[in-house]
């Protein structure tokens, strides 16, 4: 059974018809211990299926250890978002509810190249001498975490300093403990620091300049 419908599916063409450049999704599943792979790996084919410039590579996280170490996958499902070169964006988790529209948004990010970013923002990460690795925790039902994803993605696509993760968190308890997640969208600074909410770009980047 299907899990895009007839009505998605459509307006999937829709976004996918202004792809200009091919993009890969590099999935990493394990057919035990894993709730969400099969959901997941079936959703993606069926996006692949919708454009000719979206394809698929599957990797099996128990087995190929190389791609697992190049891609840095520490947790299944996930898949990374490559286009002309790897630029850091990982969907850690079924991109489901709220986070379909920031997989469609990433995948035409990279291939049409085209951010939303800010001029300060752009001048900051021209400039970016560390890295910075940004967690975005979301949930399926959350309004506003696409918000949260979309900006980390984007910083990511620009700036080969940074790696932007969606992490369904859902499905990954021990990082909500970890991190101490009340509520999403939290985003995780380099492990030492979060932002509440899906904040504005600038309070993002005073967050980012506040910790390097």
């Amino acid at each position: 059974m299907p899990i895009l419908d007839d009505k998605v599916i459509k307006e999937v063409k829709k976004t996918l018809a202004n792809m200009q450049k091919p993009v890969t999704l590099k999935f990493f599943t394990q057919p035990f211990e894993c709730a969400y792979c099969k959901d997941t790996h079936q959703l993606l084919e069926e996006m692949c299926a919708v454009n000719d410039k979206l394809s698929l590579e599957v990797h099996q996280f128990d087995s190929d250890k190389a791609a697992v170490e190049a891609y840095g996958i520490d947790k299944i499902p996930a898949f990374a978002i490559i286009g002309e070169r790897d630029y850091g964006i990982r969907f850690f988790g079924i991109p489901a509810g709220y986070e379909f529209s920031s997989l469609l948004s990433a995948i035409m990010t990279v291939s049409t190249g085209i951010t939303k970013l800010k001029p300060d923002t752009m001048g900051f990460l021209d400039n970016l001498t560390k890295p910075v690795h940004l967690q975005v925790m979301v949930t399926p039902t959350c309004p506003y975490c696409t918000k949260a994803v979309i900006l980390a993605q984007q910083m990511a696509y620009y700036s080969d300093k940074v790696k932007a993760d969606m992490v369904e968190v859902s499905e990954f308890p021990h990082l909500a403990q970890k991190y101490s997640v009340q509520g999403v969208p939290r985003t995780i600074i380099n492990e030492t620091s979060f932002m509440e909410g899906a904040a504005p770009e600038a309070m993002l980047l005073a967050k980012i300049k506040e910790i390097l």
